[in-house]
């Protein structure tokens, strides 16, 4: 094969590695192991574009340099099948979300016969060295059975806070026969039930259940969720964009929902100090601490009539500051203080609230709203009237619903009290601080600190005590206690979807059951449509096969009226359950006796280097940390942490192509044009214009508009008028954006891999720019990246075929081998994959001017450059004579006695006047070195005829004679 034929190979190398298996790792080797993840895709139907192979190119390099390094490498992949376009897709075509997955994964046609390429069949074009063997799908039973395993292990889990981890519900229920509520320390609600031995023996099995549901780390509540009824289900805040669904842009509302909840909050302090040993970038670990948000501080207790309202700060000390109280407009007690004369406006602003989300209220800084219910608390130690207000700026589900206010110490608290100052139930500000002005202009002086000037705390600053005295005082009266907060809450696990992981839960007496994990996997039901019913149960409530029978042990039909048989859950879980713990089923995928062996955990141990998006910096880290540190309590796992080392790949963006559309005046009416960019728009009554997208298939390197292909595209302008240029072409702008279907700039990798192949796309990718960092992409510039595969194809071929001799290489060639091997294992061990890329096209240059065809050098060269081009590198090994795949070579061995210069070139010079350079040896003396410059021959020639009156050498510089 003389011409460099990127099909032929690719298509050769990649069912080679299929057929042979090549890169499936061994759950017991001798040698070191490397656990290399990439965070798994949801396969959508639009299959990938150019931009989300980036992380996998780059883990795959890894990987790949790993095996040259003699590691036992997994790298495994798989597919975060559950999801919700799928399901929307379902309710759409009444499709099956498990048929439109499968062909979404493994390719297929649609239903107009469209081709359907997989993500399986594009990721195995880009040649990437997964154990395919380990693939795991979440929406599979054979995975999810474990995912409701791991359930059923957090509703039988506790937390206890004096062991700071998880432990067996049963040792719970042991200690409460035993001494019961006395001395257990749990994470749990405040206030819980306190109870003896006696009492807890005498209750009923039910009230016994009951008891237990407070304690357990899953558990039933009723909550505020986001509600999208154009969907049908509650959505996490990360699924809302402006306070609409990121999925259709259905409105979302607020609504209470009894949910399943999982107790993160417990583990909230190890989430937070297990960051501070992991290798991620320091702008995600800040990510987590804020989220996980840890304040110290007082809880205080407000007396309300015969309620009670908890309170949390972080100033406990400005307590006498206190003027008003503010509520969540969902707070439990707003209904319950509400007055007859304010309920009408209470009522209307809880109405208003309930269409904003979290995340609005929570970004909106500018906005002061509020009511008054016209009920007063009673100050803890003051014994003053507290006016109680409720307002949208405080969040039911963060700290208690509720926040005592102190204008003089709060920069919101003085707004707010600014804003309604002279309405009913809102008092003038207390100043307790000592020569402080509270105006507006000179709030930043409260930043100082200053000395109280109220009661006992009078002449303290918080420095100085003030706030552990205020704590003691408070702690005196019985109206608080000292506390450490977090801003991290219980993470909502229900979801009111079809395409789920259904819950492994009946319930008995109105009370979960939880079915024998010996009896999983709790298969989805079939039914016959995707969306709620009719009277609002989720999807799962039209399954008319959907009722456990604790007799049979299995799923029975909802007309079975017999004793033993309950009804299912009809929620399912949400999108992160499967995610949370995948890494480990890798490590024992084809298992089918357990989730994984502990040998195989134990010999993975966690992975070691993980590469996804910082779009996952919250949810996913944060629930699979969750989930890993419960596994490590509860003994099936030995490590705490996940993911050692993480890498957050940038974005790769579309280069967007755009149509100028003019509305113009012709003969009193307004008509559009297109005009090209570059030509202006000379004797038009231009009205209006705007920027339309085209798709970039129909435009050419050169911005040209293909533009019969765009009035095909878009019919609707089949009749508009094209201004073109003087050539009779038309021109689209451009711009960066995000690479999507919407803005029609996504670029398929199948169609690069076609016209450049697989090998030219990898190097690509990585040479665009940092792994890190955000770049654009742009077709144009790969043309330069193929010629360099050509001409590297060369390097080993002359005009008759294959051509490396086994002659002894050059010192030049041998020194431009070993600068690469060095430069391309610190750029891998760094992950600077880019100036690797570089490293390659210089190597290749230079040995291109050497005229180098040593197998000394070549074949090195091609281990090299495997790991980036491993199809190419594949094919040159063969050729090379080798029967095994590259991938069992080692990695090339750098010798820095090649980058010694042995010689060093002079500027040779006669009365200073330089007339010629020698190559001489650097490590002769002076003397030998003016012999050898004497013996030359140019030099006798420039002397012939003169006297040297004087020889200058500088070693390593220059030599000159003076002569006369």
């Amino acid at each position: 094969m003389l011409l460099y034929d990127h099909k032929e190979i690719e298509a050769k190398w990649q069912k080679h590695w299929a057929t042979n298996k090549t890169f499936k790792a061994t759950n017991n080797s001798d040698k070191p192991k490397f656990y290399a993840l990439d965070m798994f895709p949801y396969p959508s139907g639009a299959g990938l574009h150019v931009g989300h192979p980036l992380g996998y190119i780059a883990s795959d390099i890894v990987s790949r340099y790993k095996r040259h390094k003699g590691f036992n490498v997994l790298h495994p992949m798989g597919y975060d099948s559950f999801g919700l376009p799928a399901e929307q897709y379902a309710i759409q075509t009444g499709q099956h979300p498990a048929e439109t997955t499968k062909t979404n994964i493994e390719g297929g046609t649609d239903k107009s016969g469209n081709k359907i390429a997989g993500y399986r069949n594009q990721m195995d074009r880009i040649g990437f060295s997964f154990d395919w063997d380990r693939e795991v799908r979440t929406s599979s039973p054979d995975y999810y059975k474990y995912t409701q395993e791991i359930f059923i292990m957090l509703f039988d889990s506790w937390y206890d806070n004096d062991a700071d981890k998880a432990q067996p519900i049963s040792l719970l229920e042991s200690r409460f026969r035993e001494s019961g509520t006395n001395n257990i320390n749990a994470a749990t609600e405040e206030d819980l039930r306190q109870f003896t031995a006696a009492e807890w023996n005498a209750f009923t099995e039910k009230e016994q259940r009951e008891i237990l549901l407070d304690y357990r780390l899953t558990f039933l509540a009723d909550t505020e969720v986001n509600w999208c009824p154009g969907l049908g289900t509650v959505l996490a805040n990360d699924e809302i964009v402006n306070g609409v669904s990121e999925r259709g842009g259905h409105p979302v509302v607020r609504k209470k929902m009894r949910q399943w909840m999982m107790r993160i909050s417990a583990f909230a302090e190890r989430l937070l100090t297990g960051l501070e040993g992991l290798d991620w970038a320091e702008s995600i670990k800040e990510i987590q601490r804020n989220w996980i948000g840890k304040s110290v501080g007082a809880m205080v207790s407000f007396q309300l009539d015969d309620h009670k309202i908890d309170v949390f700060t972080t100033r406990p000390d400005t307590i006498y500051g206190v003027t008003f109280m503010t509520l969540a407009p969902e707070h439990e007690l707003v209904d319950q203080i509400t007055t007859a004369a304010q309920k009408d406006a209470v009522e209307a602003y809880k109405k208003a609230t309930a269409a904003r989300s979290e995340r609005e209220r929570m970004a909106d800084v500018k906005t002061i709203s509020g009511v008054f219910t016209g009920a007063y608390a009673t100050h803890p130690l003051s014994g003053e009237p507290v006016p109680v207000w409720i307002g949208d700026y405080v969040l039911a589900g963060y700290g208690t619903g509720a926040v005592m206010a102190v204008p003089c110490g709060d920069e919101r608290d003085y707004a707010f009290a600014n804003y309604f100052a002279g309405q009913e139930g809102m008092p003038a500000i207390k100043n307790i601080f000592d020569g402080v002005d509270i105006s507006e202009e000179a709030y930043g002086a409260k930043d100082k600190t200053p000395l109280c000037n109220s009661d006992f705390l009078n002449g303290m600053s918080y420095q100085t005590g003030a706030m552990a005295a205020a704590i003691e005082k408070l702690e005196e009266v019985g109206s608080g206690k000292g506390k450490t907060n977090y801003r991290l809450r219980d993470a909502v696990f229900s979801r009111q979807r079809y395409w789920g992981e259904p819950f492994p839960v009946y319930y008995k007496d109105g009370l979960p059951q939880m079915i024998d994990s010996k009896h999983l996997p709790i298969a989805l039901p079939e039914v016959d449509e995707y969306l709620p019913t009719e009277d609002g149960a989720p999807p799962l409530g039209r399954a008319t096969t959907w009722s456990w029978c604790t007799q049979e042990n299995k799923v029975v039909s909802n007309d079975d009226d017999r004793d033993c048989v309950y009804p299912l859950e009809l929620n399912t879980m949400p999108g992160w359950a499967g995610s949370s713990w995948y890494m480990f089923r890798y490590m024992d995928a084809n298992n089918e006796n357990e989730m994984f062996s502990a040998a195989a955990q134990e010999y993975w141990n966690n992975v070691d280097l993980y590469i996804g998006g910082s779009e996952h910096a919250t949810g996913h880290l944060l629930y699979s940390r969750f989930w890993v540190k419960l596994l490590h309590d509860l003994g099936k796992v030995t490590v705490e942490e996940p993911f050692q080392k993480m890498i957050n790949q940038g974005m790769i963006l579309g280069e967007s192509a755009f149509v100028k559309e003019l509305e113009i005046e012709v003969d009193g009416k307004i008509e559009k044009r297109f005009i090209s960019q570059g030509v202006k728009a000379k004797d038009l009554n231009i009205k209006s214009g705007r920027k339309l997208h085209a798709d970039v298939s129909l435009v050419n390197l050169q911005n040209e508009l293909d533009m019969e292909a765009f009035k095909a595209w878009r019919p609707d302008y089949a009749s508009t008028e094209f201004i073109t240029a003087e050539d009779g072409t038309f021109k689209v702008s451009r711009e960066v954006e995000k690479m999507s279907k919407s803005k029609y700039n996504v670029v398929s990798p199948d169609d690069i891999c076609d016209q450049y192949g697989a090998d030219t796309l990898r190097l690509y990718e990585m040479f665009l720019g940092p792994l890190e960092q955000a770049k654009p992409w742009n077709t144009a510039g790969i043309t330069g990246v193929y010629g360099f595969m050509k001409k590297l194809w060369k390097l080993y071929h002359n005009d008759a075929g294959f051509s490396v001799s086994d002659e002894k290489a050059s010192p030049d060639s041998m020194k431009t081998l070993h600068k690469t091997i060095k430069k391309v294992q610190d750029d891998i061990e760094n992950f600077s994959f880019n100036t690797s890329v570089s490293s390659f096209m210089i190597a290749v240059n230079e040995l291109t001017a050497q005229k180098c065809n040593s197998r000394e050098v070549l074949e090195p060269l091609a281990v090299l450059v495997s790991p980036y081009a491993p199809h190419i590198a594949e094919e040159l090994w063969s050729l090379l004579g080798h029967k095994e795949s590259i991938s069992e070579a080692p990695f090339p061995v750098f010798d820095e006695k090649h980058l010694v210069e042995s010689s060093k070139t002079y500027p040779i010079s006669f009365n200073g006047k330089m007339k010629f350079t020698l190559d001489l040896p650097v490590d002769v003396s002076k003397d030998e070195l003016e012999k050898m410059v004497l013996a030359n021959e140019k030099v006798q020639q420039q002397l012939e005829g003169k006297q040297i009156r004087k020889t200058i050498i500088v070693p390593g510089k220059i030599v000159n004679f003076v002569v006369g």
